[in-house]
């Protein structure tokens, strides 16, 4: 019995996370979701309290998955040394980028639109945002201990750093519709793991 329960609110929350990637929040109306998921008015309330709740569990959906697939691709991935995990995850949010200039981030997407719209969903964003920066320290942390990376901050306040960094450039990126952004952290990221601080450093 709790079988379709599971499933409707999942196509919810996936087709609701489709839709908003491409628009914003705000700009898409429960009746688009509901028209694209093929369910009725009343099914969405029995799951979700308001849009605004909604918002919330699509975002913790969001950064459940995100934070799986950053422990399979910077944590677990024992045959690549931290330094080159970390690496590889940046070039491919580069290529996320190139390939899907208008959906490449959700976080990256609403941040700037719900923080001041709505208290829940930039405490969702915040939790968020801190697990993602939390994988980043624990492969910074396998970096030091393999000799990969070289620092003198500590792993938390090097992933906070970087994560901020790379926000900031996808920031950029949508702003000027170019990667260029994103390729330059690129850069600056090779130094700041090098434990150089911009790239004028050698």
């Amino acid at each position: 019995m709790d079988k379709p329960y599971t499933d409707t609110r999942e196509h919810l929350l996936a087709t609701g996370e489709a839709i908003i990637l491409g628009k914003g929040f705000a700009a898409v109306g429960l009746a688009e979701i509901l028209s694209s998921a093929g369910v009725p008015k009343g099914s969405f309330y029995h799951y979700f309290r308001s849009k605004e709740g909604f918002g919330v569990e699509m975002l913790e959906r969001y950064f459940a998955q995100y934070a799986h697939q950053l422990q399979h691709l910077i944590v677990d991935r024992c045959e690549l040394s931290a330094r080159d995990r970390l690496l590889a995850y940046f070039g491919g949010w580069i290529d996320r980028q190139c390939d899907m200039p208008s959906q490449s981030c959700l976080a990256v997407k609403l941040a700037g639109e719900v923080s001041d719209l709505s208290e829940p969903m930039r405490e969702a964003l915040s939790r968020g945002m801190t697990r993602v920066i939390e994988k980043f320290a624990a492969c910074l942390r396998d970096g030091v201990l393999d000799g990969s990376i070289l620092t003198d901050q500590a792993p938390e306040q090097l992933a906070a750093n970087l994560y901020a960094f790379w926000v900031g450039s996808a920031l950029l990126a949508k702003v000027q519709h170019s990667a260029e952004p994103m390729k330059l952290a690129l850069i600056q990221s090779k130094h700041m793991l090098s434990g150089e601080q911009s790239a004028g450093n050698h």
